[in-house]
């Protein structure tokens, strides 16, 4: 007999309007939902939709009332709120039901993008050099340009615009006090790496399955900076959107394969992931690989960049979906 199987998401105000615009991504988990409960439901599971709402308390009190087998945990945190995303994993720990995904200490630590980035150094993995500025302490910006300005503590491409690489000054003062009023204070200034860009997914608990390697491929005007923008992601009627293309799998020789393989694998296990997550990689000017963001628990929708890997590894999106969940039920067994 299939285990019954409870898919919790945050449910967006509908009525929400965010200072960005960028409420499309925040309505994006509901086509989520809806793929991953027909991909179970076609494989014979008995599936319940069950959406979360603020505040905090009442959304624990429901969690811990759930009648299921397993939870398929695509929670991304309320509205304003991305920490409770690490919040609501841990109430799921608490349950002793198994649920799919990274545990609530590795999605709180990828939230916090410069203590990875230190992680990532002090293991020595790769990645851009940084620092967390804020509008008080502009003076003690110290990289050399070009630079990239993102929010501190988000996921989703948010924040990220044609203004987020900057070449000087003005535009970086500019971009970080604008960042930092609209993301919680602060914005992480990283070195920009515009070499080619891959995003990799791994699957696994303590056996790791890297996917076939995904290559993000610009045709971008002359002048626009080669990045995942917002509107890249997002918006279909965009410049962005129509000249960002994925190749799957990427057309990459051997060395680089191995070498790109050997640091998600590495990052995975650093970052504390496990049952799946998407990693970002740039190459360098020596044409090394750099870790960009660490994704656990990234969109898995049937247009998403991990089930394009897993299509790419031979899978279709309702054997990708439930293996995700078998994952969840291996990890309780062990």
């Amino acid at each position: 007999m299939c285990p019954s199987i409870a898919v919790v998401y945050n449910q967006p105000d509908l009525c929400h309007r965010t200072p960005t615009g960028e409420e499309k991504a925040e309505l994006g988990v509901l086509d989520e939902v809806d793929a991953v409960y027909q991909a179970l439901a076609e494989l014979n599971y008995t599936v319940t939709r069950v959406p979360l709402l603020p505040p905090l308390e009442q959304a624990k009190k429901k969690i811990k009332t759930l009648k299921a087998d397993l939870v398929f945990n695509l929670f991304e945190g309320f509205d304003g709120c991305p920490e409770t995303e690490a919040v609501i994993a841990d109430i799921l720990a608490e349950t002793g039901l198994p649920y799919t995904g990274c545990p609530g200490s590795a999605l709180a630590l990828a939230l916090d993008k410069a203590r990875v980035k230190a992680l990532l150094k002090t293991s020595g993995i790769n990645t851009p050099c940084w620092q967390v500025i804020s509008p008080d302490t502009l003076h003690l910006f110290n990289l050399t340009f070009p630079c990239i300005v993102k929010p501190f503590a988000e996921d989703a491409s948010h924040g990220l615009s044609a203004d987020s690489v900057v070449k000087d000054n003005a535009s970086m003062k500019k971009q970080v006090v604008k960042i930092s009023q609209l993301f919680g204070g602060k914005a992480l200034v990283e070195k920009f790496i515009d070499g080619r860009e891959f995003n990799v997914t791994v699957m696994g608990n303590s056996k790791l399955t890297v996917l076939p390697i995904s290559e993000i491929i610009y045709s971008l005007p002359p002048g626009v900076s080669r990045i995942l923008t917002f509107s890249s992601k997002w918006e279909p009627q965009s410049i962005e959107f129509e000249c960002t293309k994925v190749a799957c799998p990427a057309e990459i020789d051997a060395k680089l394969r191995q070498n790109i393989t050997e640091i998600v694998l590495s990052t995975f296990r650093l970052v504390g992931c496990c049952g799946y997550a998407r990693l970002d990689i740039r190459l360098n000017t020596e044409g090394q690989p750099e870790v960009i963001e660490v994704n656990p628990n990234p969109d898995i929708s049937p247009g998403s960049g991990a089930a394009r890997q897993a299509q790419a590894a031979g899978m279709t999106y309702n054997q990708f979906i439930e293996n995700i969940a078998l994952l969840a039920l291996e990890r309780i067994q062990r």
